[in-house]
């Protein structure tokens, strides 16, 4: 039913899909056995997902800062996930579409300061962004009269 937290509970879930470790923070005094029992919930929510594609499980933990207790835990899920990782050449593999996505993000980032700090589209967007605005054109025909000039330069 639309409005009854289902969409938040479709998000909640997505973000536990791509979780390889959940730490629950501030488990000390009064929240510690509130933390054990958010663990156990966790742990119990993971094990209806599928293992990942490295044949992780992601792992449960709690820690307090104040404390300073759970820290070695933490350090341990984090290892083990390497080592599974490496394990699988999952870790190599993973690196090496990392790679390939930073090549198109600075691709991107490059390309986007250049459109933007050239003289001739400075001196049009202006009127572009109006015309877009007032539905004189589309943003689409804007973006390819701007890529045009911006491709015609000397």
């Amino acid at each position: 039913m639309a409005g009854a937290g289902d969409e938040l509970q479709g998000i909640k879930r997505g973000i536990i899909e791509m979780a390889d470790g959940i730490v629950i923070n501030k488990a000390d005094g009064d929240n510690l056995a509130k933390a054990k029992i958010a663990k156990m919930d966790f742990e119990g929510a993971l094990q209806l997902f599928p293992p990942k594609e490295n044949g992780w499980r992601p792992k449960v933990s709690y820690c307090s800062s104040t404390e300073n207790t759970g820290i070695v835990e933490i350090w341990n899920i984090i290892s083990g996930y390497i080592d599974k990782s490496k394990e699988t050449d999952y870790f190599n593999e993973k690196r090496k579409q990392q790679n390939k996505n930073w090549l198109f993000e600075a691709i991107e980032q490059r390309l986007k300061s250049d459109f933007f700090s050239d003289s001739k589209i400075s001196k049009e967007i202006d009127s572009y962004v109006e015309q877009v605005i007032s539905k004189e054109i589309s943003p689409f025909y804007a973006a390819d009269q701007l890529i045009t000039i911006f491709k015609t330069r000397s």
